[in-house]
């Protein structure tokens, strides 16, 4: 009687773990993807605010970031994603980096400053800031609708416009024509850029 329950059990529980897509054939079985985290990231500022906050190599504190002695407030629309740096990594001025962390936009909804998040890089989008590279990684991180998200054209497709908004807003948030995007890369040479920009432990 057991054994039987158990085939009987087996299947359901199966399937309740599963997405079930109805075709005109029938049900079909989609595994859910396998968790797949790649790095931690430090989220300096928060989705949908406007205050430039940013790490302080000296002091390793997240400090709002000042210019002429005033406190820096972005003049465009709101972050879209969620925005910070991976520790121990850096985009040395010797590769044609600008010397900070390697930035990341996390999509999903906004969190706390100073949180930290596991993350999956799903891509990236290359950027020059007055002619320093200046590449800002793509992620989502589990418990976002985002989280199924593997790459960038997975992005494109389920999630329609996403990238475009990415690439309009990181383009000019800092003012016309101070940063120049060379387009999105997608996981795999998004992950190439991460592995460059470690720094040997």
């Amino acid at each position: 009687m057991k054994s039987l329950l158990t085939v009987l059990l087996l299947p359901a529980l199966f399937l309740a773990s599963c997405d079930i897509i109805l075709t005109d054939e029938g049900l079909e079985r989609k595994l859910p993807p396998a968790l797949d985290i790649d790095a931690k990231a430090i989220i300096e500022i928060p989705a949908g605010t406007l205050d430039k906050f940013e790490l302080n190599k000296k002091s390793n504190e997240i400090e709002h970031e000042h210019k002429d002695g005033i406190p820096r407030v972005v003049q465009y629309l709101a972050y879209p994603a969620n925005y910070g740096y991976i520790p121990n990594t850096l985009l040395s001025k010797e590769n044609g980096g600008d010397g900070d962390p390697l930035d990341v936009l996390v999509l999903g909804a906004a969190v706390e400053r100073e949180s930290e998040m596991i993350i999956k890089i799903i891509g990236a989008l290359k950027l020059l800031d007055r002619g320093e590279q200046d590449d800002k990684l793509i992620a989502v991180s589990p418990g976002s609708p985002f989280w199924r998200i593997n790459n960038m054209n997975e992005l494109n497709s389920e999630f329609p416009g996403t990238s475009e908004i990415l690439e309009t807003w990181l383009s000019n948030y800092k003012g016309k024509g101070k940063m120049e995007s060379q387009g999105f890369i997608d996981r795999e040479n998004a992950l190439h850029i991460l592995k460059l920009a470690k720094i040997p432990s």
